[in-house]
């Protein structure tokens, strides 16, 4: 059953509009012959005794064509967070989980979104000429009007804001390193419009925030590189994490709400206005300025013919107008309770709103999440109970916090709505109880696996690979794939905060995954990110989403029913000292790091004792109450050892972030995306005297230091 049919119908009318009647009653017939077959294995089935026999049911229980069909009946419409349509697709997935039997919920927010209500741009050209600027996409997609319209392109939470007759300028990237460059050729661009592209590892936000530094009056943002001319990237340029309106703590309803005069809203949004812009219109502008000619080294990464950065002389009328507005947002769970350790939780968590119509982003992820529910709801008819609980999670308004560069995804910055209230809601159950969070966000974009881990699931997560049939290559799992194109362990770290995991990593100390097909897609954020694309694009006959969804369940299966985690935190420790080797190359001798090397020493040697602990616990078949106790009290050091690394007091300046290993800098240009602490303490001592740089690194190498002591002795589970 693992695959019923190798690619689906390509529709030919576009993805937003209802299928023909032929296909219809195909669809419906297919379903029908599916659901009896599921029925029927479920109901034919012996009652599942062991673990393997779990994991082969849910691999066998594959279909790529219900994937399809999710996916289709998740895109027919754009589903903007705190629309209509976006509380549509909450009854759809709430609706799924309650008809496959799941005890299901959903949970509420106040959260403030923001909408356009106007924009407009035209350029003035020096021979006279005047070009108005549609700002919007021809997709062929139903773009029209009423709740299926697609938002026209803004940045949500920028101002409005006015300019009428201002000289355009081009600051590449808008770093400060392409500030300073122009300043050298004489280039000023107070009072201008600036045009950048996006990259150079800013989020949005940091490009905004650095042109309002630099004097310019607004910034239009496109994104080059393989991209659809034609598309607008949309995105947010608010700077924080969560609602705005509750920093630390969830937006319920009746709960305590700041103002937006309050100095820690309004310092969060930008202070100039900005809007997205296609490759298209931005090649218009570029090619008509004059000026300064292009910085060589600008000129040959570019993928426009850029001979001149401006300003002028052509003139830019910009203008938007858009709304701030507290709605409603809505998580949606489905929760299977363990058997023995129900106060154990494994959640498994996608995002579901999208700035369009979502194929990819997010919904190639929610449709997994809807097959891996179908899959578990399957073996609970078959008799199985996971050892612990499981919990699926469908979270609301990530976008609206996902500040990123989508060059790769690995740059990207983000500060998720929905998922980041949850956990502020539920912080001490999520610190006592978690076991781990597994993400998918944008499961499937295109070719090749990547995938990002706390170091302790490394190991779990190349076993499971190797379970998973490769979807491009026959007769290949996904390791040996993986394998041949990674000369060494290749798994990201959870640094960064580009998805859902922030919330857990960063301030709940939570073991979590991320994991997705294809390092980047040309629909960012457009119109075009549709059903159409991925059927002709993305994957065609849905075996990449077959092959996450398996990685994704089998990962959940295991920790959810294998009696001892396979957590393993000897590769915690290898990649700590990689981490301080890193460190010491570019501190250069500056402070000492033997504190950190001492830590790093001792969490080495615990994790080595867990190991072997670990494995003669596992010769032990007894089901005896002493063996069964021992267990239960390595896992809960194995949990543990995480929350070891948060820090109560934060980082600097940025309390919420917790974690003292993994975590954003507040530099985006930082050369390290790990000791977020330590890196922020090079950023700011730039400019201060010697003395001073080397007392507050030292500081921030000691409070790592003890952090990773705090873990070790977690992990030991002793008290000093």
């Amino acid at each position: 059953m693992a695959q019923l049919w190798s690619k689906p119908p390509v529709p030919t009318a576009a993805s937003t509009k209802p299928p023909r009647p032929l296909y219809t009653f195909l669809f419906i017939v297919i379903l029908c012959i599916l659901g009896f077959y599921t029925l029927h294995y479920a109901h034919s089935a012996p009652p599942l005794s062991t673990s393997q026999n779990a994991l082969r049911l849910f691999l066998s229980a594959a279909t790529n064509f219900t994937l399809s069909a999710y996916l289709r009946d998740l895109t027919l419409h754009p589903h903007l967070a705190g629309t209509k349509p976006s509380l549509r697709t909450t009854h759809y997935v709430l609706n799924h989980f309650t008809s496959l039997g799941l005890r299901a919920h959903a949970v509420a927010y106040d959260a403030l979104l923001s909408y356009p209500t106007h924009s407009s741009l035209s350029a003035h050209f020096s021979n006279g000429t005047e070009l108005v600027f549609p700002l919007s996409e021809s997709t062929g997609s139903g773009s029209g009007n009423g709740n299926d319209a697609v938002v026209r392109p803004y940045h949500a939470y920028s101002p409005s804001g006015t300019a009428r007759g201002a000289m355009a300028v081009f600051v590449n990237f808008g770093r400060e390193e392409d500030y300073r460059a122009l300043g050298g050729m004489g280039v000023n661009v107070s009072g201008c419009v600036v045009i950048a592209r996006k990259g150079g590892g800013l989020p949005r936000a940091a490009v905004v925030e650095r042109a309002a530094l630099n004097g310019a009056v607004a910034v239009l943002l496109y994104t080059g590189g393989d991209r659809f001319r034609k598309g607008f990237e949309r995105g947010t340029v608010m700077r924080g994490l969560g609602d705005p309106l509750s920093p630390g703590w969830a937006g319920v309803e009746g709960g305590e709400k700041l103002g937006l005069g309050d100095d820690e809203v309004s310092g969060r949004f930008p202070k100039i206005p900005s809007l997205p812009l296609s490759v298209d219109d931005a090649e218009v502008i570029l090619e008509s300025l004059g000026g300064a000619p292009t910085p060589s080294e600008w000129r040959d990464a570019l993928d426009l013919k850029v001979d001149h950065v401006g300003p002028g002389p052509t003139l830019v009328d910009f203008d938007y107008q858009g709304e701030k507005k507290v709605v409603k947002i809505h998580n949606v769970f489905a929760v299977i309770k363990g058997l023995e350790e129900p106060e154990r939780y494994v959640l498994l968590g996608n995002h579901r709103d999208a700035w369009t119509y979502g194929a990819v982003d997010p919904n190639s992820g929610t449709a997994a999440l809807l097959d891996i529910a179908r899959r578990f709801s399957l073996m609970m008819r078959s008799g199985w109970r996971p050892r612990r609980t499981i919990v699926l999670c469908s979270w609301d308004a990530e976008e609206f916090g996902m500040m990123s560069n989508p060059v790769t995804k690995s740059e990207k910055k983000s500060w998720e709505i929905g998922s980041t209230e949850w956990v502020e809601q539920n912080l001490v159950n999520l610190g006592s109880k978690a076991v781990a969070y597994l993400n998918v966000d944008c499961a499937v974009q295109g070719p090749g696996f990547f995938a990002g881990a706390t170091p302790q699931l490394d190991n779990l997560l190349l076993e499971v690979i190797k379970k998973v049939e490769d979807p491009d290559s026959e007769g290949e799992t996904m390791y040996q794939k993986w394998a041949s194109r990674n000369s060494e362990n290749n798994i990201e770290r959870l640094g960064r905060v580009d998805s859902d995991f922030a919330a857990f990593v960063q301030h709940a100390g939570v073991p979590s995954v991320d994991m997705y097909y294809g390092a980047d897609f040309p629909t960012y954020h457009t119109a075009f990110d549709s059903y159409d694309w991925m059927i002709n694009y993305g994957d065609p006959s849905f075996k990449r989403h077959v092959a996450v969804a398996g990685v994704w369940g089998l990962l959940a299966l295991h920790l959810a029913d294998d009696p001892i985690l396979p957590f393993n935190y000897i590769s915690y420790a290898e990649q700590l000292k990689r981490h301080k080797e890193v460190l010491s190359n570019l501190l250069g001798g500056l402070v000492s790091l033997s504190p950190l090397s001492t830590s790093i020493q001792d969490f080495a040697s615990a994790a080595k004792e867990a190991e072997i602990e670990t494995q003669k616990l596992r010769e032990q078949e007894t089901t005896s109450e002493l063996v069964v106790l021992k267990k239960r009290a390595l896992n809960d050091r194995l949990i543990f050892a995480e929350r070891g690394f948060l820090d109560t007091d934060g980082l600097e300046g940025r309390r919420w972030f917790k974690h003292l290993i993994y975590g954003p800098s507040s530099d985006p240009e930082s050369k390290l995306d790990f000791f977020p602490g330590i890196a922020d303490a090079i950023s700011r001592t730039t400019r201060m005297s010697l003395s001073q740089k080397k007392a507050i690194i030292q500081h921030e190498v000691w409070r790592v230091a003890r952090a990773i002591q705090r873990a070790t002795s977690a992990l030991r589970g002793e008290l000093t």
